[in-house]
C-alpha cells in the first residue's frame, strides 16, 4: 500500500514518530494509502528547512520566482489527466468536475500570481514638492498555509502561490483525509528543480500538525480555509503572537429568487450551486428564498432537476454527483437528515443514503435532498451542513428577505436572480456577505477579493490582497 511521505527541504521524509493514518475513497469505502501523521517535530524540521531557504529564494527577482510558477503549473497541465483522478479518488467527486474545475483552477492560480504579481511595485507620493514617500513591501519569512478536503489542490494552491511569488518560503499542510495532490505537487516541485526547503508540504491532523505550524514562533502568517470552529481555535491560539491571520471559514449561503428572474438559467444555475462536489463547497447554496408568486410552481421544477441528476461512480464522465468525502462526515449529513424527519417539514426529495451496485456498493453516497417547512432559525437552517442539504421558504418583498438573508451568523456568499439590475444591485448592497453573485454563480476574477463577514472569515485572499497579506509594508520618508 503506498505511503504519502512529507515534502521537505525538497526530499520526502516519513513522520519522526514513523506513524501513519489511513487514506480512504470514499466512493468505495476502502483504504488505499497511509499518510504520515506528523507532529511538532517534523514542523520543526520544515521550518528549519524554510528558514535556510528564505534568504536565497526571497533575494531572487520576482521575474525568477515567477518562471518557477509558471514551470509548475506547466507541469501540472501536463499531468491534468492523471491529477483529475487523484483528486476524484480523494474526495468522491465526480472526474468531471475534477478535470473542468479543481485542477484547471490549481493551474490558474500559479499561472496568474505568476503574472499578476509582477505588477506589485512600490508606490511613491510627493508632498508640495518637499518630501518623498516610498511604500515597499517585502516577504514576511516562513509563512502557513492550510487548506481542507473538499477542494484539495484548489485550494491549497490558492494560498501558496501568492504566499510564494512575493519571497516567502512555505509550510503548507493539505487535509489527511485528501492528502494525494499535495503529494504528487510535492513531485512536479522537485522534477522542476524549485529550490529545496522553498515549499513544504507537512501531513498529518489538525490538532497535531496542523496546530504545530499554528504555535511555531517563527512561522508569521497563517492562512487557513475550513471550518469555523477550527478557525475560532486558530484565532485564539495566536491572539498573544501576533501573527497574521487569513480565516476563510464557513457559509449559510443565501440565493434569493424573484418571479422575474431568468427561470430556466435559473433553475439550471440553481441545481449546480446547491448540490455540486454533493453540497461540499463554502459557497454552496443551502437556503432558497423564493418569491410567493412562483414558489409552487419553482418547488415541482427544481425538485424535478435535482432528481434527475445522475449519481454514481465518481470514475464514470457521465456522472454529475458523487460521494461524501469522509465517513465521519458521512454521519453527520445523516444525522441532520434524522433530525429534519423528527418535525413537521415536507421532506419533498432525497433524505436517504444510496448503495449503488458493483465497485462502490461500499461508498458513502447521499441523495441530494430538499426540505420545506422550517423556520428560519431552526438548527438546520442555522447551522453549516456543508453536505447535500437545501431548505426552502418564501418570501413576499423585499425587506422581508433581506432580513431572512440576513439572520444567520454566517456571511460568505449570496445569489441573487432578478432581470430587473437595480433592484439586484439595491438588495446586494444590503446583504451580510464577501461575495454576491447576481444571476450567476462562482464566477471569479482572481483579482477581487474573496472572504466572509461575521462568522465566515477574517480578512481577504486573491489579487492584490493576498499579496499584501503575505508582505509588510515599510514607508520609506526623505526630503526631496
Amino acid at each position: 500500500m503506498e505511503k504519502i511521505h512529507n515534502f521537505i527541504n525538497g526530499e520526502f521524509y516519513p513522520a519522526k514518530s514513523n506513524n501513519y493514518l489511513d487514506v480512504f475513497e470514499p466512493a468505495t469505502g476502502k483504504i488505499y494509502a497511509k499518510v504520515s501523521d506528523s507532529n511538532y517535530d517534523d514542523v520543526v524540521f520544515a521550518v528549519n528547512s524554510a528558514q535556510n531557504s528564505f534568504d536565497h529564494w526571497s533575494n531572487l527577482s520576482i521575474e525568477k520566482r515567477s518562471n518557477y510558477l509558471i514551470n509548475i503549473a506547466n507541469e501540472i497541465e501536463n499531468q491534468i489527466d492523471e491529477f483529475s483522478e487523484y483528486e476524484a479518488r480523494d474526495t468522491g467527486k465526480p472526474i468531471s468536475l475534477a478535470r473542468s474545475i479543481d485542477i484547471p483552477r490549481a493551474i490558474s492560480n500559479f499561472r496568474f500570481f505568476a503574472e499578476f504579481s509582477l505588477s506589485f511595485e512600490s508606490e511613491y507620493y510627493l508632498n508640495s514638492n518637499t518630501s518623498k514617500n516610498r511604500i515597499i513591501r517585502y516577504p514576511l519569512g516562513v509563512v502557513g498555509c492550510i487548506s481542507p478536503w473538499n477542494l484539495p489542490l484548489y485550494l491549497f494552491t490558492w494560498k501558496i502561490a501568492p504566499a510564494l511569488i512575493v519571497g516567502n518560503t512555505v509550510l503548507a499542510k493539505p487535509s489527511e483525509l485528501t492528502p494525494y495532490t499535495a503529494y504528487k505537487l510535492g513531485e512536479i516541485c522537485k522534477k522542476i528543480k524549485l529550490p529545496a526547503g522553498v515549499l513544504n508540504i507537512i501531513n498529518g491532523r489538525g490538532e497535531t500538525a496542523g496546530n504545530g505550524i499554528v504555535r511555531h514562533p517563527s512561522i508569521k502568517a497563517i492562512s487557513f480555509t475550513g471550518g469555523t470552529k477550527t478557525g475560532k481555535l486558530i484565532s485564539a491560539k495566536c491572539s498573544s503572537t501576533f501573527k497574521k491571520l487569513s480565516l476563510e471559514m464557513g457559509g449559510k449561503n443565501p440565493s434569493i429568487i424573484f418571479n422575474d428572474c431568468n427561470y430556466e438559467k435559473m433553475l439550471e444555475t440553481l441545481v449546480r450551486s446547491s448540490f455540486s462536489n454533493q453540497g461540499q463547497i463554502c459557497l454552496c447554496s443551502s437556503r432558497l428564498f423564493i418569491e410567493e408568486s412562483m414558489y409552487d410552481q419553482f418547488k415541482i421544477d427544481f425538485c424535478k432537476m435535482v432528481k434527475n441528476l445522475k449519481i454514481g461512480d465518481p470514475n464514470n464522465f457521465d456522472t454529475q454527483y458523487g460521494a461524501i468525502t469522509s465517513l465521519q462526515h458521512y454521519n453527520k449529513i445523516i444525522d441532520y437528515i434524522s433530525l429534519a424527519r423528527k418535525k413537521s417539514v415536507n421532506l419533498l426529495s432525497g433524505g436517504s443514503s444510496i448503495i449503488l451496485d458493483g465497485r462502490c456498493k461500499g461508498g458513502w453516497f447521499i441523495e441530494p435532498t430538499i426540505i420545506e417547512g422550517l423556520s428560519n432559525i431552526d438548527k438546520i437552517n442555522r447551522e453549516e451542513i456543508f453536505g447535500p442539504i437545501v431548505t426552502l421558504q418564501k418570501f413576499s418583498n423585499e425587506q422581508e428577505v433581506i432580513n431572512l438573508a440576513n439572520e444567520t451568523d454566517y456571511g460568505l456568499s449570496a445569489t441573487i436572480w432578478s432581470k430587473d439590475k437595480v433592484k439586484a444591485n439595491r438588495i446586494a448592497d444590503q446583504i451580510d456577505a464577501g461575495i454576491i453573485w447576481i444571476n450567476s454563480w462562482l464566477i471569479r476574477d482572481l483579482r477581487t477579493p474573496f472572504g466572509g463577514m461575521k462568522e465566515s472569515g477574517l480578512g481577504r485572499e486573491g489579487g492584490e490582497y493576498a499579496l499584501q497579506f503575505f508582505t509588510e509594508t515599510k514607508n520609506i520618508c526623505s526630503l526631496q
